[in-house]
C-alpha cells in the first residue's frame, strides 16, 4: 500500500479578495454555499476547533480555493468541489464527497470523524 503523502481539502470557491467578495455575494443573496467553508470557517474567521484538529492529525491536511489548485489537482476534481482529496506519490483518490460534507452539517467533530475512518478504512485496504 503506498502511504497518503497529504490530504487536500477543496473549497467550492475562489480565493483572493474577489473571489472571497464573490462568494460572500452568492452565500448570502442566491443561498448558495460551500460545505467545507461551512465546516472550517464560522462567518467571520476560522473555527479554532478546526486548527486543533488538523494539528492533532496524523497526515498533513491542507484547504485549497479552486483557483489555487495546481493544474492536475484541478483536472482531477473536475467540478466535484467541495471536496477532500487524498494524494500519494503516484495517485489521487476522493476521500470525502460535496454531498458527504454537505451531510457533515458544518461539524468539526463529525468532519475529523469522518476523515479518520476513511483513513483507516485505506489503510486496512
Amino acid at each position: 500500500m503506498v502511504p497518503i503523502k497529504r490530504l487536500v481539502g477543496v473549497y467550492r470557491a475562489d480565493g483572493g479578495m474577489r473571489g472571497e467578495f464573490r462568494y460572500l455575494i452568492d452565500h448570502y443573496l442566491r443561498g448558495e454555499s460551500c460545505s467545507l467553508c461551512d465546516i472550517t470557517h464560522s462567518p467571520f474567521r476560522r473555527k479554532a476547533a478546526w486548527d486543533k484538529s488538523v494539528a492533532a492529525l496524523d497526515v498533513p491536511l491542507i484547504v485549497l480555493h479552486l483557483n489555487e489548485l495546481e493544474p492536475e489537482l484541478a483536472d482531477f476534481v473536475g467540478g466535484r468541489a467541495a471536496c477532500v482529496v487524498a494524494e500519494t506519490d503516484d495517485d489521487r483518490v476522493l476521500l470525502i464527497s460535496k454531498d458527504e460534507l454537505s451531510a457533515l452539517e458544518g461539524s468539526v467533530d463529525r468532519f475529523f470523524s469522518l476523515v479518520r475512518e476513511r483513513l483507516a478504512d485505506y489503510e486496512n485496504f
